[in-house]
Parts: C-alpha cells; sequence; structure tokens
C-alpha cells in the first residue's frame, strides 16, 4: 500500500502562487508515475500535470499553459505542483496520485492508470 498527503492549499487571490506538496509512504519505492489532478464543485475530477519517477519526464494539461510546473524531490517519494498567476477557475480540490505500472520514464494522464489517491487539498482562488 502506498500513501500520499497532499498540502499547501489554501485561500489566495487571482495573480498570487501557491505550492502544493505531495508526500508518498508505505511502499513508496514501488511506484513510477505520480500526477496531480483536481475536481471543482460540481465537474469531474481533471488531469492537471504528471512527472515520471526519473522525474525527466513531465506532462501538463493545456490549461496550465505554463503556469504550473510539477517536479519531484531525489529520494522520489515527494512532488511539488508550482502554481503562478493563480486564477478563479483554478479553485478546485486538488489530489495527488501515484501509480505502479509502466517504466521509470512512464508518465499517465488518465485517472484511471493511476493506483493510489491522496485525500485533496482545497484551493479556492478570490477574484
Amino acid at each position: 500500500q502506498v500513501q500520499l498527503v497532499e498540502s499547501g492549499g489554501g485561500l489566495v487571490q487571482a495573480g498570487d502562487s501557491l505550492r502544493l506538496s505531495c508526500v508518498a509512504s508505505g511502499r513508496a519505492d514501488s511506484t513510477n508515475a505520480m500526477g496531480w489532478f483536481r475536481q471543482a464543485p460540481g465537474k469531474e475530477r481533471e488531469f492537471v500535470a504528471t512527472i515520471s519517477w526519473s522525474g525527466d519526464t513531465t506532462g501538463y494539461a493545456e490549461f496550465t499553459k505554463g503556469r504550473f510546473t510539477i517536479s519531484r524531490t531525489n529520494t522520489k517519494n515527494t512532488i511539488y505542483l508550482q502554481m503562478n498567476n493563480l486564477k478563479p477557475d483554478d479553485t478546485a480540490v486538488y489530489y495527488c496520485a501515484a501509480g505502479t505500472g509502466g517504466s521509470l520514464r512512464s508518465v499517465w494522464t488518465r485517472r484511471g492508470d493511476y493506483n493510489y489517491w491522496g485525500q485533496g487539498t482545497q484551493v479556492t482562488v478570490s477574484s
């Protein structure tokens, strides 16, 4: 089992920045790609960003448009999502996810590719 704990959410104003963190524990060494998803009220959970175990491959949703950056620590058990120039449309619960399939350079954008999920952290952006 892998446990994922997110932190770093909060209430900010449009144009501000936030950095989300996700720490993996348990059998974290069994995971490969990790990613961030988000879910706004009344909407489906959507892909935000993904990073390979090696850290050298990343992928982003179009709406991030260079505002968001995903990164991973050398120990591989923590990922971050740096979010700049936040907009009210970014308001959502942000979830961390980890997958055990694929290879060290795999990245995934689909929810079904991930085995483990965190509880989420709320991000609220006021206008």
